[in-house]
């Protein structure tokens, strides 16, 4: 709802007298609502988005232009942009009933335009996003994209907003690395295991990280650090001198998060991952 103003006036003999301000209100009969189906959003990964738009009035719309930010913000005077419209995947619903794809322009931003609404109907788009290195990957991030509706006769653009924050976890990976790498029998091995997290929560000891090896050939009489503090079996780790069978116990293994910078003249992230180091030496 909308209140409008006008005002008249009137000249005669080089006089100038303006009337009294009439006001009115414009009963908006067309809303928008946006939603994201996830809960949070990942590095690379698609966020779904439905946007639902209400004629609650007695005219149907047509040639309507639905318009979506892809979350865009400023960095050093250039607009940047956390998601990417995944191709194809518009889903356009008048009523209820599923229909023929509309033009879709993938910007950005993103454009979806020859949309109709019916008197007294609701129209439903879906669509999926890939969040991009602009995406704000620490834990206190949020993308907020903004879908606007134009054209058809509309008076006022309408909009609808959805904030959307960014899913809090460890990412991990694992490497192996073997010194000396060129070794005689009955001689001294170390196996570095480097645990990386570019994820933007602690891998704690909650998250029960385990890592299992099968050392072939078989290793003995090992000896085992973690970050350079010495391990001991049982606390620590299993291993089966008769099988090779080597495993950490559960939450022994923790991985500080990953620290983000953005750069100031692109806008991108960039991520410097935390780390842990294993290492297991034994005789072969």
């Amino acid at each position: 709802m909308a209140q409008f103003f006008n005002q008249a006036t009137l000249s005669y003999n080089n006089t100038v007298v303006n009337s009294n301000i009439a006001t009115g209100e414009l009963l908006e009969v067309l809303s928008a609502s946006k939603t994201a189906v996830d809960s949070g959003y990942g590095a690379g990964r698609d966020v779904t988005y439905i946007i639902s738009i209400v004629n609650s009035g007695a005219t149907a719309f047509t040639g309507l232009t639905v318009t979506d930010d892809l979350g865009g913000y400023t960095v050093g005077g250039t607009t940047v942009y956390p998601l990417e419209y995944t191709e194809g995947t518009v889903r356009y619903f008048v009523n209820g009933i599923l229909q023929p794809a509309p033009t879709v322009t993938a910007g950005p931003p993103m454009v979806i335009s020859g949309i109709g609404v019916p008197a007294g109907g609701e129209v439903v788009i879906a669509y999926s996003a890939e969040t991009t290195q602009f995406a704000p990957p620490a834990s206190e991030g949020s993308i907020t994209n903004t879908a606007t509706v134009t054209g058809g006769g509309i008076s006022t653009p309408v909009t609808a907003s959805e904030t959307l924050p960014v899913l809090a976890g460890p990412i991990l990976s694992v490497s192996k690395s073997i010194s000396p790498s060129t070794v005689t029998e009955n001689s001294r091995v170390t196996y570095t295991f480097v645990i990386q997290n570019s994820g933007n929560a602690d891998a704690a000891a909650a998250d029960n990280t385990v890592i299992t090896d099968l050392f072939d050939p078989i290793l003995s009489d090992i000896t085992v650090s973690f970050n350079g503090v010495a391990w001991s079996e049982p606390t620590d780790y299993t291993y089966n001198e008769t099988t090779g069978q080597f495993a950490t116990v559960a939450g022994r293994i923790t991985v500080p998060a990953a620290t983000y910078t953005q750069d100031p003249a692109t806008g991108a992230w960039n991520t410097t991952p935390g780390y842990s180091v294993l290492t297991v030496t034994g005789t072969i």
